[in-house]
């Protein structure tokens, strides 16, 4: 079973893959059908599907999209599976708190307005944030964290206590694999981890965290472009950007 959320006001100049990328940071997309200036966008999880009913208004390629469903409505409660197993297993973009969401759309450069954003902070407030999600993040800052700074720490306490010093000496970011276990262990990571473990939150907090992510994806190109041998390889490297369904 899919589940269809209609968009209108397409522009002229947004292809399949456009629309394709702009509605992936909600979640798997099983189809898309887009005629001249709307589309239907078919998402595997109804979850997904909410999420991209929060983006009415967002804009793309110049034009505030329309986004609409006759059968879903976006203020339910979602209720996705508890993870299974170690909660440091890889989670899916369905899984992420709508106001992380939100903010990895403005790393990438997309203009969401305001009420988008309170829109995503007012969701997380009332639905809360998914069990395998929040069982991710804790799970993550307690068993990096102990594994690099020793028994009983995290990283996002080990960090914000020691700050650059203890990431010079330790070289945390460096060990560090995904968006979350490198913010985890920045000297932000108390804050990091206050932006996906709790639903309090501001629009400024949102504007904040899309900052970090795109710091951490510049760092990460710049890197990848000084070790590449080939102009394609810097290419690939530039190329490379925040995964919806990963970061």
């Amino acid at each position: 079973m899919s589940y269809p959320v209609e968009v209108t006001n397409v522009s002229a100049d947004t292809t399949d893959t456009k629309l394709h990328d702009f509605f992936s940071f909600c979640g798997k997309i099983e189809k898309i059908d887009h005629k001249e200036k709307s589309a239907t966008i078919y998402f595997e999880k109804l979850s997904a599907a909410k999420t991209a009913l929060m983006l009415n208004g967002g804009s793309l390629d110049g034009s505030n999209l329309a986004v609409s469903s006759s059968t879903i409505s976006g203020d339910e409660i979602h209720d996705e599976p508890e993870a299974s197993g170690s909660g440091t297993q890889h989670v899916q973009q369905e899984d992420k708190p709508r106001s992380g969401i939100v903010a990895e759309y403005l790393a990438k450069g997309y203009e969401l307005g305001e009420p988008i954003l309170q829109r995503a902070i007012d969701m997380d407030k009332k639905n809360g944030i998914s069990t395998r999600f929040l069982s991710y993040i804790k799970q993550l800052d307690t068993a990096i964290g102990s594994k690099i700074t020793g028994p009983e720490a995290t990283l996002s306490e080990k960090a914000i206590n020691t700050g650059k010093a203890f990431d010079d000496k330790h070289r945390v970011i460096g060990r560090a694999n995904t968006y979350y276990e490198k913010a985890l262990a920045s000297p932000f990571g108390q804050k990091v981890y206050a932006f996906y473990s709790t639903t309090t939150k501001q629009v400024v907090d949102i504007h904040d965290e899309a900052r970090r992510i795109a710091e951490v994806h510049k760092a990460e190109r710049a890197n990848t472009t000084a070790g590449a041998p080939t102009t394609a390889g810097a290419t690939n490297a530039a190329a490379a950007d925040i995964k919806a369904t990963g970061l």
